[in-house]
């Protein structure tokens, strides 16, 4: 997975709630790469920017992904789903908005907005769920030190 540029300066917007659930947000820009021949950002393009911001969220939270590995856990999607509103152009500026909609020891989901900058419209949302599995593919549940830092508000 590709590094977001902007995670060095990440002065991320931390939201209060949506649902009651804590969420980041912050700032990408449609890159060259990721248009099609008809001049807007590939579908396949949209999980990865929700990627992206689910990794910025764990890194906010105090457990990026490599800690999880390092634990010896994976969290797998088993479900990713997004509904587009709106197509994102070349050197379009766009935020990312991140909230945990659901947390369990089974399971964890995210959702996911996709908004511009400029007119605050809603680009596409979505969500992902996800389940721990260990190095085998096992399913496992997912670990109280990770499920607790889920549920803390971001910092």
């Amino acid at each position: 997975m590709r590094k977001s540029r902007n995670s060095e300066n990440l002065s991320n917007r931390i939201g209060s709630t949506q649902g009651g659930k804590n969420f980041i947000e912050f700032e990408e820009r449609v890159r060259y790469s990721e248009i099609d021949k008809m001049g807007v950002a590939h579908n396949k393009n949209y999980f990865e920017w929700f990627e992206i911001g689910r990794t910025e969220y764990c890194r906010q939270k105090k457990i990026p992904y490599k800690s999880i590995e390092d634990e010896g856990y994976y969290l797998v999607v088993v479900e990713a789903f997004c509904r587009y509103k709106r197509p994102l152009r070349y050197d379009e500026k766009f935020f990312i908005r991140v909230f945990l909609k659901e947390i369990s020891p089974k399971k964890a989901v995210f959702s996911y907005e996709l908004v511009t900058k400029k007119e605050k419209k809603l680009i596409a949302k979505g969500y992902t769920v996800h389940v721990a599995t260990n190095s085998k593919a096992e399913v496992r549940s997912i670990p109280t030190s990770i499920l607790d830092k889920l549920k803390d508000p971001v910092t």
